[in-house]
């Protein structure tokens, strides 16, 4: 049987029921529309790529918004599309910010033991989104303090590209010297976490995951000197704890084994992104390959991972070859061979493989994207860039495409391409003025009134005006 991530629910799934739970106090519509959330969602969006070490690693993006997706799809109150990231870190940590933006630090995959403790992270977030949060603590401040109230803004940016803080700036910001912030805070943190617990149930998810995620962080707290940098974040009093424990075990128990994806995205996560202190161990993967079926096939997803990191390609191709012979069309493993292929200077062979998997006409962007890789790595640049085309045109917003991209039309002379897709790179971290530079640039390379140009200064327009709306932001 053919293993691929599961099939992604809407990317804007809205409920038409209200929420069970009442909403605690004002509905933040006094400070921000959801236009305007919106508006800003995309603004701090940009200014993350651009300043904190996200991980643009498409079978791990990929998966982390199948993930989150199924999650909103059983949310109610929702107001926006979500998306999902995932950034370098090795502290534990994730929070949600405006326009339905949720960030997971990767150690959050090392901490989990199972895929309903991930989900459990994620429902909570999105709790905080659909109902808020963020967005009402603004508005209680700029009634209590309409100065701090830009300070807001500028902590947000701050948070965006200092990661290691997590939300510790923007709390800061946000409670002052005030102490009835922090109450409201952690009255935040419980609603987040009663509806999270809806969330999660009525996605599938074992719900008592939650209670024991937060134990987890308690223990770790009780027990080491410097408390997780979650619990700066997400205060955890005792009374949260014993009532996402007790709301837990009034609701059925699911008894649920991890996705074949999440213990690949975890293997993956560890192996590709781990630190020296929280590597891929050797014990790690004896453990999963004393497991059931699906831990095995990760243990040996694992070795084949540690094996490539070595520079050992061959005893990580008999790996990878056994396990497609088993499960052709998985991407994992054909993510992996594609990059042992192109170290081993084969991409014909990578070609070939990801051609007979239909990759050019699948809807997988991450078999898209591989085969884009092996055209280019392989001197057939025509064939990346029309592919490339249709592949920005659907995910405008994946860097990986625009990169690529400019590799394969630089590699044709085609200089006016190049500086239209480098200009979306820069578009995607906020680079505003460099992205029209290069787009004025283009115009001027191109013939007069063709349709390249007309393209080029059409899209000119719209990033000024985009300019316009960020001004705020940036004085805040």
């Amino acid at each position: 049987m053919v293993t691929t991530l599961s099939a992604g629910v809407p990317f804007y799934a809205k409920a038409d029921s209200a929420d069970l739970l009442p909403d605690m106090g004002t509905t933040a519509g006094g400070t921000l529309t959801i236009d305007q959330e919106l508006q800003m969602g995309d603004f701090y969006v940009r200014q993350l790529r651009g300043s904190a070490p996200l991980i643009n690693d498409p079978l791990l993006n990929e998966y982390i918004n199948q993930l989150g997706q199924r999650l909103v799809a059983h949310a109610y109150s929702v107001r926006f599309p979500f998306h999902f990231f995932i950034v370098n870190n090795d502290e534990l940590n994730a929070f949600a910010f405006f326009g339905g933006n949720v960030v997971l630090h990767s150690a959050i995959f090392r901490y989990t033991d199972n895929e309903s403790q991930l989900a459990s992270v994620l429902a909570h977030e999105i709790s905080h989104v659909t109902q808020r949060h963020l967005a009402r603590a603004m508005e209680d401040q700029k009634r209590k303090s309409p100065l701090t109230w830009v300070g807001v803004l500028g902590s947000i940016l701050l948070t965006m590209a200092s990661p290691q803080a997590g939300m510790a700036g923007l709390t800061g910001t946000l409670a002052g010297t005030q102490q009835g912030m922090i109450s409201f805070t952690r009255s935040n943190e419980e609603e987040a976490d009663r509806i999270g617990l809806q969330v999660l149930q009525r996605s599938g998810f074992d719900p008592e995951a939650m209670p024991n995620f937060l134990q987890k962080l308690a223990d770790q707290s009780r027990y080491s000197s410097k408390p997780p940098e979650m619990l700066l974040t997400h205060p955890l009093p005792d009374s949260r704890l014993s009532d996402a424990r007790n709301r837990a075990n009034q609701m059925p128990r699911i008894v649920l084994q991890s996705s074949q994806d999440f213990l690949f995205a975890k293997v993956r996560i560890l192996g590709m992104y781990g630190t020296e202190d929280h590597p891929l161990t050797d014990d790690y993967l004896k453990q999963l390959s004393q497991g059931n079926v699906r831990e095995q096939n990760a243990a040996q997803y694992g070795k084949a991972m540690l094996f490539y990191k070595a520079k050992s390609n061959t005893q990580a191709r008999n790996i990878l070859e056994q396990m497609l012979s088993k499960d052709p069309g998985n991407i994992w493993y054909l993510d992996l061979l594609t990059d042992i292929d192109i170290d081993q200077k084969r991409a014909p062979q990578a070609i070939a493989r990801l051609e007979k998997a239909n990759a050019a006409t699948s809807k997988d962007a991450v078999l898209q994207l591989n085969l884009a890789n092996a055209y280019i790595e392989g001197g057939q640049f025509a064939k990346a860039s029309r592919l490339l085309y249709r592949y920005t045109y659907a995910h405008q917003d994946d860097p990986n495409g625009w990169d690529l991209l400019t590799q394969a039309v630089a590699e044709q002379g085609l200089r006016a391409q190049e500086l239209a897709a480098r200009a979306e790179s820069m578009a995607l971290v906020g680079r505003l003025d460099q992205s029209i530079s290069m787009l004025s640039n283009a115009s001027a390379l191109s013939k007069l009134g063709s349709l390249d140009q007309a393209r080029y200064d059409a899209r000119i327009d719209q990033l000024r005006q985009l300019q316009k709306r960020f001004q705020q932001y940036q004085k805040g």
